[in-house]
């Protein structure tokens, strides 16, 4: 079977974070239902060019397509920002459950994931596996502290501002696990 393509780091990123930061700038220039609707929009072309640079489409991005166009569509069509501030507790929910469940049922889907990218023993993935799902879990609750206890336009900045640093940051951090636990790695 032939490898997948890859998009470029850098392209990625930009699909990743582009309608992030569409999102932010709509939303100071015109609020958070005009944002919403170009996040909505934003989430689609993404999906969009990723597919057809690559042929296919991760499991993540597409779950977190239909919840961004779910939400986002029940914000403007009942005018109540509520819902796309839970939106991203319930995709960090989503996530951190199912690599929860992952583990319980000993179906290592993060290994899945990113298997092309990483070499770790089955010890390394499950420690891995239980960091991410924690994260998730973590900005979950982060998330509604924020939205319930700031102004929406905080809320907005800290998703780009404050969400992106951390994940960045945890997802550096783990980078001695990954050589730990790498199949050649001596112990």
């Amino acid at each position: 079977m032939a490898d997948k393509k890859q998009l470029n780091p850098m392209l990625k990123l930009a699909l990743d974070i582009g309608p992030l930061i569409l999102f932010f700038g709509a939303n100071s220039k015109f609020g958070v239902y005009t944002a919403t609707g170009v996040f909505m929009v934003a989430v689609l072309i993404a999906l969009t060019v990723s597919y057809a640079m690559t042929r296919h489409i991760a499991i993540m991005p597409v779950v977190t397509a239909v919840i961004v166009l779910v939400f986002g569509g029940l914000t403007l069509f009942l005018h109540d920002d509520l819902f796309i501030k839970l939106k991203p507790t319930i995709i960090y929910v989503l996530f951190g459950g199912t690599l929860l469940a992952g583990i319980f049922f000993d179906k290592p889907f993060l290994s899945i994931m990113f298997d092309q990218m990483f070499h770790l023993t089955p010890q390394g993935w499950r420690k891995l596996t239980w960091r991410w799902a924690l994260f998730f879990l973590s900005l979950a609750v982060l998330n509604e502290i924020v939205w319930r206890t700031q102004t929406t336009d905080f809320w907005v900045s800290f998703k780009l501002f404050g969400v992106v640093p951390l994940t960045m940051l945890f997802g550096a951090l783990q980078y001695p696990l990954l050589v730990k636990y790498h199949p050649d790695a001596k112990r």
